[in-house]
Parts: structure tokens; C-alpha cells; sequence
């Protein structure tokens, strides 16, 4: 019980983990044994918590081979710890982690991959692989282009970012089946010649380049509505209550929201034909970047800063700032603000506070979820 008061305590702490004492370390040990007890689960149950387009991508023999490693390193890290006297109660929690997940039959667990199409279920799997790479990427991102280098990991409200990052990405599943029904039922009388026919037969390059555009065309004039129409901006509010921006900070978002402006873009998309691969490649630079566009870093495009949106752009969409209320709607290209007179024009560099107006945002997850529909603003 008592390792368990300290990991319920660490949770709920935010802040730099103390030098020397093997809490960075330790950390790190647990957060892998979760993923692979996670890993584990997994492979025992494929058809409900894996998600099938990921399914047909990786091989399985790949996945395991990553699976013991992250294993070996955890234990690795935990059993460095306990010989330096250090942290042993996380040691001990990983280590327990660890043995749940071996006790399961660990990385040899046998694969079925016999089973009903259209089965419902959870994206555990886009959930560990997208969380371990974001992590790695990102948060060394951060250490090496810091904006302000003094924002530790583990900020002030990290745990409600990660509760929206765990439900969004668990969650993948069901946003796809209901985004994909809406767009069909809806938009399924396209037809598949004309403009279609010509953009689905487009070179690769140029394809990906126009999908960009439309997509943040659609994406600029709904992002737009939802800070002008009040209805809508209940939902986008609980996004704009981040005070502080890193990778974590983009995933706050309300899932009405999520839902509501990935089946418009998505059927913007669907209705001018684009290809499979195009639209794969889409979604690889439109998860990157919404990551990107909310991290912790300064960096620096020099003139093309104008053209393309960085983060430098985005965090200013954030700021309470006056100049940069209700401005820098554009998620890729940052030339559509300046077309459209919606761009922020400051001689500082960097906004000074982020956040909602009047901070009538609740904190916390739920309250977060509630909020549309309790606010009487």
C-alpha cells in the first residue's frame, strides 16, 4: 500500500523529478512496463484492441522483438536502481509490471489473426506505438529547441492532457467508424469521374500538396466559426484553456470536436477523390504537425515562417494577448491568415500568456468533458 500512496502522489505532482534519487530513471522504467504489459494485452486480444489498418502494416515478429527489448530495458533500468538504493518503490512497481506481463507469456504470446471483419474495437495499439513515439521525439525535440527551456516535462495539468491523449487515441475505432459513416451517408452520391477522376490520377507530389491546401482551407473556415459562433465555441474553449504549450497540449481537445471537424475535412477529401495513398501520406503530416505546432520549441524559418505554420504561428493562436485574439486560424499554411487578414501582426516574437480569457475553463478531465453543456456563460 505504501508504494502505492507514493505512485498515486507522483501522479498527481507536477513539476522537475529531483536529481540523483532515481525518479527520472524509475519513471521511465514504469512508463515502459505499462506499455508492455499494455503490448501484451494486446496480442492476447488483437481483434479488440488493435486497430485493423495498423493491423495489415506492422509484422508481428517486428512488434515482439520490441516488445522483449522494452522489457529487458525496464527491468534493466528498475534493477539499476535498486543495487544504487534508489527509487526502489517504483523498482518495485515495475518490476511487478514486468512479472504480470511475462506471467501472460510476455513477447511469445501466440497471435490470432482469425477472426470477424468489422469487429468493434479499442486502438490500444495506436495508442502505445503513437504514445512511445511521440514521447521520443518529441520530448527530445524539446530539450534540444526548448522555447522555455525551464518548463519541465511533467508541467501543471500534464494529467488532463493525457487523459484526453489516452480517450482521443483509445478511441480511434469509433471515431473512424462514425466520421466514415456520416461522410457516406451523406456524401456517397459523388460521383467518380470529372474533377474526381482527374485529382485521383494525379502525380503523387502535386496530389499531396493539394490535399494539404484543401483540407486547410476546410479546416481555416470551421476553426474560424468555431471561435465566432458561440455554440461552437463551448466546445473549442476546452481546447483553448491550455496554459501551457508542449507536444501533450494539442491532444486537448473535446470529442464532439474531433468528431464534428474530421468528418467535414474528411468528406472535403472523400468528395474530390483523392487516393488512398495520398490521403495516408495526409495523415501522416497532419498528426505530425498538430504535435509539432503545440511543442515547446523555437525554431526558426526565416521568410518561409510566412508560408508555412510553425510553432512560433500557433502559439500565438493561443495567447490571451489583445493582438492575438481570434487570430492564425491555418493548421499548415500559415499565407491563408495573411490572406484572409486574420494573421497577428506583433513586434514581439512570442505571446506573453496562453489560455482562455477569463480562465472559466474547469480543470480536470470530466469537468472538461461536461463543460459545453454546464456552462452558463
Amino acid at each position: 500500500m505504501r508504494t502505492l500512496d507514493k505512485l498515486n502522489r507522483l501522479s498527481e505532482s507536477h513539476g522537475r523529478l529531483p536529481r540523483g534519487q532515481g525518479l527520472a530513471s524509475g519513471v521511465i522504467a514504469l512508463a515502459l512496463a505499462m506499455l508492455c504489459l499494455l503490448g501484451v494485452l494486446a496480442f492476447h486480444w488483437p481483434e479488440y484492441l488493435t486497430t485493423p489498418q495498423l493491423r495489415k502494416s506492422y509484422r508481428v515478429d517486428s512488434l515482439r522483438l520490441l516488445l522483449f527489448w522494452a522489457l529487458v530495458l525496464s527491468g534493466a533500468i528498475a534493477l539499476y536502481n535498486v543495487i544504487r538504493g534508489r527509487a526502489r518503490w517504483l523498482a518495485s512497481a515495475s518490476f511487478a509490471l514486468i512479472a504480470v506481463s511475462l506471467l501472460l507469456g510476455g513477447h511469445k504470446v501466440p497471435v490470432d489473426s482469425d477472426f470477424p471483419e468489422h469487429t468493434p474495437y479499442l486502438g490500444l495499439d495506436w495508442f502505445v506505438l503513437d504514445l512511445l513515439g511521440s514521447t521520443l521525439m518529441f520530448v527530445f525535440i524539446e530539450k534540444l529547441f526548448g522555447l522555455r527551456k525551464d518548463q519541465p516535462v511533467f508541467r501543471a495539468d500534464w494529467q488532463t492532457d493525457f487523459q484526453h491523449f489516452m480517450v482521443n487515441h483509445m478511441l480511434v475505432g469509433f471515431l473512424l467508424l462514425v466520421t466514415n459513416l456520416l461522410v457516406h451517408r451523406l456524401f456517397g452520391w459523388a460521383a467518380h469521374d470529372g474533377l474526381r477522376g482527374w485529382i485521383g490520377q494525379l502525380n503523387f507530389g502535386l496530389a499531396l500538396f493539394l490535399i494539404i491546401l484543401v483540407a486547410d482551407l476546410v479546416q481555416y473556415w470551421i476553426h474560424r466559426a468555431y471561435h465566432q459562433v458561440p455554440l461552437l465555441w463551448r466546445l473549442h474553449a476546452v481546447h483553448h484553456s491550455i496554459e501551457h504549450m508542449d507536444w501533450l497540449a494539442g491532444s486537448r481537445l473535446h470529442i464532439i470536436e474531433l468528431i464534428l471537424t474530421r468528418t467535414l475535412i474528411l468528406a472535403s477529401i472523400y468528395l474530390l477523390g483523392f487516393s488512398k495513398p495520398v490521403i495516408d501520406a495526409y495523415i501522416v503530416v497532419v498528426g505530425f504537425q498538430a504535435v509539432f505546432n503545440h511543442a515547446n520549441v523555437s525554431v526558426g524559418l526565416g521568410p518561409l515562417r510566412h508560408l508555412i505554420v510553425t510553432p512560433n504561428f500557433h502559439h500565438w493562436h493561443h495567447a490571451q494577448d489583445p493582438e492575438a485574439v481570434d487570430r492564425n486560424y491555418a493548421a499548415h499554411f500559415a499565407f491563408l491568415d495573411h490572406l484572409f487578414g486574420t494573421a497577428v501582426h506583433s513586434e514581439r516574437q512570442w505571446p506573453e500568456r496562453y489560455g482562455v480569457i477569463g480562465d472559466y475553463v474547469p480543470r480536470g478531465f470530466l469537468k472538461q468533458l461536461l463543460f459545453p453543456f454546464t456552462w452558463k456563460g
